[in-house]
């Protein structure tokens, strides 16, 4: 059977036995979700991809500690997420400033589609870039929320604040994001 075929449960057994080809699998499976989720956190495509290439080395190297195999997307997506917080908080205590300001990758899929998708592909396309102008704490809060899909728990553990003051961030992040966008569509 190749490793393609195999289900997550069966390749980190193999992965725990030192089989670099189904860590290789592993990999492939699961590199361009983690490269958005920490490009998502710290706004760098060179960031992001080495925090990713981090995140990986550091499960596989961590692998015998996951109690269930089942949940090693989740389990892997929280390992990028902490060193993306980590990064971009000592990215921010440093002062640093990035020499890029890449956008948002999403791709074009607009030929052949009717003009409604293009219409949604737009207003997403504007949604993510009004999200890059919130302030830091509103943006990581939002996409934690929104996009990764954590609940208000979660990401106060994850950013360290209590649960009500992360529910008060969230809204306050929403409200800011739609104003912003109340204000490009007026103008």
């Amino acid at each position: 059977m190749t490793p393609a075929k195999i289900n997550i449960e069966q390749l980190i057994a193999l992965c725990l036995s030192g089989n670099q080809s189904a860590q290789l699998e592993v990999y492939n499976r699961y590199y361009k979700a983690m490269y958005n989720t920490a490009f998502r956190i710290v706004k760098n495509s060179y960031e992001a991809e080495d925090i990713m290439q981090d995140s990986f080395l550091m499960a596989f190297t961590k692998l015998n500690s996951l109690k269930d195999t089942s949940i090693f997307g989740s389990w892997l997506k929280r390992i990028v997420i902490n060193n993306s917080i980590y990064h971009y908080r000592k990215n921010t205590k440093n002062k640093e400033v990035p020499l890029d300001d890449m956008l948002y990758k999403v791709e074009d899929h607009s030929s052949g589609f009717d003009s409604d998708y293009e219409f949604t592909n737009l207003k997403a396309k504007q949604v993510l870039e009004t999200l890059k102008t919130l302030k830091d704490n509103y943006r990581i809060a939002l996409t934690l929320n929104l996009i990764e899909g954590y609940d208000y728990e979660e990401i106060g553990k994850i950013l360290n604040i209590s649960q009500a003051n992360c529910r008060t961030t969230i809204s306050r992040a929403k409200e800011s994001l739609r104003q912003k966008l109340m204000a490009t569509a007026e103008a």
